[in-house]
């Protein structure tokens, strides 16, 4: 009877473990980095400084997204859920035509998006 008592504490235990490890990685994907959301792609605004600034475009949705008045260097943050097939591409044509530039999973760089016309975020 004890055999089962301790095998039962030890699976118990085991599973609380097992649950911690699994909701800590969720949560960790669910913070701002930035003041980008997580789960989201952001845009900063025209030179501004990353540590100190708020995004002025912020993309949740997967596939392409034309962009408008975007000039010059902008900071760009891959803030997306998932591995490493969820990135974000930049664009010279619309509706993600001609992508020059792919930006890895919680990454960020600043870019000219002058000849910039289109951001895809791609399905991890």
């Amino acid at each position: 009877m004890r055999r089962i008592t301790r095998s039962a504490a030890a699976l118990a235990v085991a599973t609380a473990a097992l649950a911690a490890v699994n909701t800590g990685s969720a949560q960790a994907n669910d913070r701002p980095v930035y003041g980008c959301p997580g789960g989201a792609a952001c845009i900063y605004p025209q030179n501004a400084d990353i540590h100190t600034s708020t995004p002025t475009n912020i993309y949740y949705s997967y596939g392409a997204h034309n962009l408008s008045n975007q000039l010059g260097n902008h900071y760009v943050l891959n803030n997306q859920y998932g591995g490493a097939n969820a990135t974000v591409q930049l664009c010279t044509g619309y509706n993600g035509v001609n992508c020059t530039i792919t930006i890895k999973l919680n990454e960020f760089g600043n870019y000219n998006l002058t000849p910039i016309n289109s951001i895809v975020l791609n399905r991890p």
